[in-house]
């Protein structure tokens, strides 16, 4: 009789899987990731490995330093007046707003200067390079500088030179890095998609309507085309005209169209590399640059969260 084999209980553990958060694009809509975490975090479910896009990148890098917490306050407190403070425009660089002051705010007041390699959880961000549209994983050096790079939003941030490269926003080529969060070693994915329910959703139908769409109606955004008037001498008053034309306006048609674009590639994305838990807030009524609708945003992404409970709960097993 051939002896028994006994097996150890170590042996008979299964590992915890490695879970990844791979937080999507959508710049004043990505406030709804800090209400995504504050419940996956109620959930007990605590990500190994952390990736974002544009303000995906912006909010899971205050959250791998442990400054989610302080970023979310400072955002509640945020009005119109305060957002404009951030936006130092920059009409021959590339973009409407420079980003310098809003970084070196972040720098001097929260994140610090901070190496990405040196983070306890892994991190990386996506950026895109402007010369031949390849997909770029920032995994090294200044965090701020790879946050900064990938919210520069084509048409409203700068881009950003990093080793002979110019970068814009991860969200041309990657609006939600799953496959970001697999290649760091992730074997189940939570991702964040704020571009579900929007394509169309902001080009203007109904002139009655205000606050829910992106217009030229927006209190930030006349206050901000005013900047822009003052700062262009009159040469494009006709360009920025605030009044109402009878054509989408100028904001429409970028806010419509990355929209549209984001959309089509996250779709395309998923096909290829799926997540085990997709959460996808409601959030077609906040416009792209309504940074001041924080404690709106953060509820909707907390409230979505909750809601796939109990599938999240499996993704532990």
């Amino acid at each position: 009789m051939a002896p028994k084999i006994e097996t150890s209980a170590m042996s008979e553990i299964t590992p915890q899987p490695r879970i990844g958060l791979a937080l999507g694009s959508g710049s004043a809509r990505g406030w709804s990731h800090i209400g995504v975490i504050r419940a996956l975090d109620e959930l007990g479910i605590q990500p190994d490995i952390v990736c974002g896009t544009s303000i995906g990148a912006l909010v899971g890098g205050f959250y791998v330093t442990d400054q989610l917490p302080q970023l979310e306050q400072w955002l509640l407190k945020l009005d119109l007046r305060e957002v404009l403070r951030y936006l130092d425009i920059d009409l021959l660089a590339g973009g409407f707003i420079e980003g310098k002051r809003l970084i070196d705010f972040f720098r001097q007041e929260h994140i610090g200067d901070v190496q990405i390699e040196t983070l306890a959880t892994p991190f990386a961000a996506v950026a895109t390079d402007l010369a031949n549209g390849e997909e770029v994983w920032l995994q090294h050096g200044s965090l701020l500088e790879a946050i900064r790079a990938s919210i520069a939003l084509p048409g409203f941030f700068t881009p950003v030179q990093q080793q002979q490269r110019w970068l814009v926003d991860g969200g041309l080529v990657n609006p939600v890095p799953v496959s970001l969060c697999h290649a760091l070693g992730a074997d189940k994915v939570i991702a964040v998609n704020l571009n579900s329910d929007i394509t169309g959703k902001h080009l203007r139908k109904n002139h009655n309507t205000t606050r829910q769409r992106f217009t030229l109606q927006s209190p930030l955004l006349n206050q901000w085309l005013t900047k822009l008037k003052e700062r262009s001498n009159g040469k494009l008053d006709g360009f920025f005209n605030a009044k109402e034309p009878p054509h989408p306006g100028l904001f429409d048609v970028l806010a419509s169209s990355i929209n549209i674009m984001q959309d089509r590639i996250t779709r395309e994305r998923f096909a290829g590399h799926p997540a085990e838990i997709v959460l996808e807030p409601k959030l077609s009524h906040l416009g792209l640059l309504e940074f001041d609708r924080a404690a709106e945003a953060i509820e909707i992404g907390y409230h979505c969260t909750l809601e796939q409970a109990e599938d999240l709960q499996l993704l532990k097993e």
